[in-house]
């Protein structure tokens, strides 16, 4: 009897020890399934995207007046194109096709007088959706982009007269419409040197401006250690152009301040900046100009984080 009551025991412990197990294995695996739901939640974000690039088509691109022996300005444009067309690229071959719902288009303002051109910038607007992408639609956005940009720079150039560009006529009439849409993570990218004039578009609202130029900055002492202080204290900056752009970041390319002036770049950073808070966005970089090789990591980092 003694041993027949031991086997029992030794059963009894081994029944309960598998059934401790089994409970113990279910809530682990509860526990795995529910921890991915709760990271996503905290995690998520848009994932349609709708980026807009507007080109600055002032003389800066002027490689006579504007020399670079690295690069010129106009190809470093370029390849700062090419590397938002390829981050795009990337974006829609990580997409099921199912779920596809992305744009991209460019911008010049004001507009090109030569309509074979603004065919060509039409060109570059692009609705892919799930009825008609294709894997070699999406691999040829690149090269699509690159040979239309470089098109685009050599008329400019060329026809050597150089209006400036509306930027912040931009932000005031057209991005709302243009570059925010509902349901998308909306990207605007600028290729600038930071400098803002256009002959149309300068306007003056106490110490605030529509524009800045380097003769503005100049005349204003910001050359000067003290620079900050005196913009800060006399609410120097530029005329608020839009309100309530939360629904769009903002990556500005190509900040190409004045070798004259030590505190130049950190006078146009600044501007910009304290415009784009002013106005809501909540996110933006604004990136000097570099060799594309350097900048594409930025640009792909901006574009494809989630």
């Amino acid at each position: 009897m003694k041993t027949i009551f031991r086997i029992l025991v030794v059963l009894f412990t081994l029944v309960t020890s598998l059934e401790s197990c089994k409970r113990d294995s279910k809530v682990e695996t509860e526990e795995e399934e529910i921890a991915p739901v709760q990271t996503s939640k905290t995690t998520s974000s848009k994932d349609n995207l709708n980026i807009s690039i507007l080109i600055d088509l002032s003389d800066r691109i002027n490689p006579e007046k504007y020399p670079s022996p690295a690069m010129e300005f106009y190809l470093r444009d370029i390849g700062y194109l090419e590397s938002v067309a390829e981050s795009f690229k990337w974006h829609l071959l990580n997409k099921k096709v199912i779920k596809i719902d992305d744009k991209i288009q460019v911008f010049l303002d004001p507009e090109p007088s030569d309509p074979s051109l603004n065919k060509k910038i039409g060109e570059l607007k692009t609705h892919f959706t799930k009825d008609n992408v294709t894997k070699d639609s999406i691999l040829r956005i690149p090269q699509k982009y690159s040979g239309i940009s470089k098109l685009i720079y050599k008329s400019a150039i060329d026809d050597d007269h150089y209006v400036g560009s509306d930027i912040w006529g931009f932000f005031k009439n057209k991005v709302d419409d243009y570059c925010i849409d509902e349901g998308y993570r909306n990207i605007l990218v600028i290729l600038t040197d930071g400098y803002m004039f256009h002959k149309d578009a300068k306007m003056n609202q106490g110490n605030r401006t529509s524009y800045i130029t380097p003769q503005f900055i100049k005349s204003n002492d910001f050359n000067k250690a003290d620079w900050q202080e005196r913009m800060s204290q006399k609410d120097f900056g530029f005329i608020v152009a839009n309100e309530n752009l939360s629904d769009l970041e903002v990556l500005v390319l190509g900040i190409n301040p004045a070798k004259d002036s030590p505190y130049e770049e950190d006078v146009i950073r600044t501007y910009w900046g304290k415009w784009f808070e002013e106005m809501g966005v909540k996110n933006y970089e604004v990136k000097q100009a570099d060799l594309p090789t350097h900048m594409n990591k930025i640009i792909q980092d901006f574009i494809l984080k989630k």
